[in-house]
């Protein structure tokens, strides 16, 4: 019966799927990514109770996207969506625009 240690049978090393990562080979962190030229097509803004919305179609060299940026008391996180995607992702919003309506709410 032998004595198998834990750290031998588990390991958190885990190859990425996407290869490395250009922070992995000697760049250091906190470098800024080279500037991309985007040029913006078309810009809107909705607030929703305490949160800014800016939905802004933007297009570079690969082409163009949806960048989707939610502010909430100064903070901010972005979300981009490729055009190719637009559609499906429309789709999706809708449908849940639908089970929004549709669904009675649990604390009703």
């Amino acid at each position: 019966m032998g004595v198998h240690s834990v750290e031998s049978m588990i390991s958190n090393e885990r190859p990425s799927p996407f290869g490395r990562r250009p922070y992995q080979q000697g760049q250091g962190y906190g470098q800024p990514k080279a500037q991309v030229q985007e040029d913006t097509l078309k810009s809107e803004t909705i607030q929703i109770e305490r949160k800014t919305f800016v939905l802004t179609l933007k297009e570079n060299p690969r082409g163009r996207f949806l960048r989707i940026t939610e502010d909430v008391g100064g903070r901010r996180d972005t979300v981009i969506i490729p055009s190719t995607g637009l559609d499906e992702f429309k789709k999706l919003v809708d449908e849940m625009v639908k089970a929004s309506n549709e669904i009675p709410p649990k604390n009703a």
